[in-house]
Order: C-alpha cells, then structure tokens, then sequence
C-alpha cells in the first residue's frame, strides 16, 4: 500500500492515520477510501466530531457494513475524516477539530456534516469517501466542493455500524470525482435489488430553482434543459416553509431520542453554534410532532406521485454556490431556511438523489441534483455519466 499523502487541507481526523488493507478485489482495486468519523471502523473509536462522545465510548467491535462492503470490492481506508458535531450542521465547521479547507474556495465552508470526506475526495487526498446525508450532509459538501456526491434510497444501505442522529431519514452516502467511480461505489454498497426501470422522463423543479441565486439558477436551467427537462412543475406548491418546518421538527424529536439521554447524563461541552440546536430539540411537543408526521405523510405521497413511470425531478443542489467562512449569521440563517426545505424533498420521503458539478459560476462550482423514486438508486447511477458526458458535449464544465 503507497503511504497516504498529507492531509494539507485538514480533511482527517487529527492524530494517528486511520488505516485498513482491502480485504478482497473488484471495482475498487487500489482505491484509497476516507471514512467520515460517524461510520466504524473495526479496533477504532468512532469519534462523532466530539472529544467527549470519543471519551465515553470504547473502539468499534467491527467495520460497518459500508466499510466492509468496499475493504471487499478492493478499497484500502487510508484515514476517518472531520465531521461537524454529530452531525448537525450543514457548515463543516467543528470547533474542537477545525474546520476542513474547501481545495475550490478556500475561503469559503467546505459543507457539512460530510466536510472532512468531501475535501479528501476534492483533495485528491481519496478516490472515494463514505459520508452520512440526514438532511443534506453529503449533497452540500458535494455541491461546496465541485465532486460527486450520492444519498441513496433509504435503507439501501445498511445503517449498522453508523452513529445514529436522526434514523428515520438517515443514510449512508459517498462521494467520487467521476460519475464512474460513483456508481463503482453504488454497486459494492447497495443492499437488496432495486427498481428496474429506465429514466423516462426529467422534470424541472420550478420552484426549487427559484430558490438558487439568479446566475447559478440560469447555468442550472440551461443544463437541464440540455438534458432534457422541457416540462416544470412546482415541488413546493407553495409551502416551502411547511416543508422545511417539517423536516426540523421530525429531525429534533428523533435527535432527542438516539441522543438526548447521552447528552443529559454527559453535559458534553459542544461548539457554540451547535450548542443551541441541541437544546432546541428538548423542547419539541408531542402535538407538533404528530401533526408534522402526518405531513410527511402527505409530502411523501405527493412526491410518489410525481415520480411515477420513472420520472426524475432536476432541481439545484445547494440554494447558494459557497458560503465565505465570514458569512454573517443572517446569511448562513437564509442559506439554512433554503439548505433544508430543499434537501427535505428527498429525505421526507427517502428518496434516492444524485448531486452533479455542472461548471462554475464566477469561479464558484454550480451543483445539479437528480431526485428519483425509491429503489430507482443504480437507475439514477446509471445516467449519471451519460448526463455529464452530454453535458460536456454541449459545453458545460461537468
């Protein structure tokens, strides 16, 4: 195995280099794999971004089954990387660890809570990198960093062996620098048969579009409509806000649940930022909670609706290309209101989402999303370079 180059952008864990052989050949013979410090990794504590979740747990029995299944198709683990928290953020900050350099923009957040394996990827530190995405934690990073990024359908991939923060809309997810690479990864992770049917059709999210800033919004429209996505529809019909209020309620509850008795008999000390989301979720009704449930249930059956007969909704990643780590509050408060109503259309309804560098926008990457319906993950895989390949052709930097 060559020696792991250095971390210059403060991707990985700091200390010790978390390392693994590949345990059998495939696909991904040779590829060097980073592991986000969520997911366990066999003989190594699973640290969670937190020195006082790190204290107070022992080192993983076994890989998860993520890790094992790519240590089998060939990959080596050449290091666990940074995540923010716990995973509650979008930013990619960790105050304990630092904060992962975004290789495009290095002024700018990387994207959370995946940050530390979107930069090694980005670095050029790994081939592939494993991330977990509960409301947009692989796709931001992704769309921050320029990469390829992919949050299966849920339950796709095993969750054992997984820091547990919000289950009912967490998944695995990993990261590439090619659309090839992406699916060699989706092969070797993805659990059971999924949905055999083609793409048929692509329909271009109006609403979700209208979100993005005006020159990304028209570069992603124009893409899409190279792909083929004449027709539009409003995802939202108007009720954004509801969506994403949904999503925060129903995240918070669970979050309480799978972490609130560790809080409370630990007093971990957390970031300043992330302090105060966790407090938030203690407070959360029973009544809130109920209602928001059966609007999910709603939300998801009108997207079930809108995916049928292998359609794919087209819509922007990310609300903004980047945030500058001096980003004011009320910035990074408006780009959260947006992040989350629009990565909540495939997490409500655990939905597959491929996220795809298009090009740049003044030097800032643009990030086109694919949002398909459940099991329809290998599908989306499929297509993904066949997209950038036209795209490519028609003369968009994919």
């Amino acid at each position: 195995m060559m020696p792991a180059p250095p971390d210059l952008f403060g991707a990985f864990v700091p200390g010790a280099r978390c390392t693994v052989p590949a345990s059998g050949c495939g696909a991904l013979d040779g590829m060097a794999l980073a592991v986000k410090d969520l997911i366990d990794i066999a003989a190594a504590v699973t640290g969670g971004g937190n020195p006082h979740w790190a204290a107070s747990h022992e080192p993983a029995a076994t890989h998860a089954p993520a890790v094992a299944a790519l240590l089998a198709a060939g990959a080596h683990v050449c290091g666990k990387t940074i995540t923010d928290e716990l995973a509650f953020s979008l930013e990619g900050r960790n105050w304990h660890y630092g904060t992962p350099v975004n290789p495009l923009l290095p002024d700018c957040l990387p994207g959370g809570s995946s940050s530390g394996s979107a930069v090694a990827v980005a670095a050029c530190l790994a081939d592939v990198a494993l991330g977990t995405d509960t409301g947009g934690s692989v796709r931001v990073p992704a769309a921050f960093c320029g990469i390829y990024g992919f949050r299966p359908t849920h339950g796709r991939v095993p969750l054992d062996g997984v820091l547990p923060f919000a289950p009912s809309y967490d998944t695995v997810g990993w990261f590439a620098r090619s659309p090839a690479l992406l699916a060699d990864t989706g092969r070797a992770l993805l659990d059971a048969p999924g949905v055999v049917m083609p793409v048929r059709r692509l329909l271009l999210a109006a609403d979700v579009l209208a979100m993005a800033e005006p020159r990304c919004a028209a570069l992603l429209r124009s893409a899409a409509e190279a792909l083929g996505a004449g027709t539009s529809v409003d995802v939202f019909a108007g009720r954004a806000p509801q969506w994403q209020a949904c999503y925060q309620v129903l995240q918070g509850a669970e979050i309480r649940q799978t972490l609130g008795d560790w809080i409370a008999a630990s007093k971990p000390l957390f970031g300043p930022d992330i302090a105060p989301r966790f407090a938030s979720v203690m407070d959360i009704a029973d009544d809130d909670i109920l209602a928001q449930q059966a609007l999910r249930l709603d939300i998801a059956r009108r997207l079930d609706a809108l995916l049928a007969d292998g359609t794919v909704l087209v819509l922007p990643t990310v609300p903004v290309s980047s945030l500058r780590k001096s980003a004011s509050r009320a910035a990074i408060g408006a780009f959260y209101e947006a992040a989350l109503a629009i990565n909540s259309i495939a997490g409500h309804a655990g939905l597959p989402q491929l996220a795809m560098p298009v090009g740049q926008v003044d030097g800032k990457p643009a990030s086109l999303s694919f949002v398909a319906a459940r099991g329809m993950d290998e599908a989306l895989l499929a297509e993904a370079g066949r997209w950038s390949a036209l795209l490519k052709a028609d003369g968009f930097g994919a």
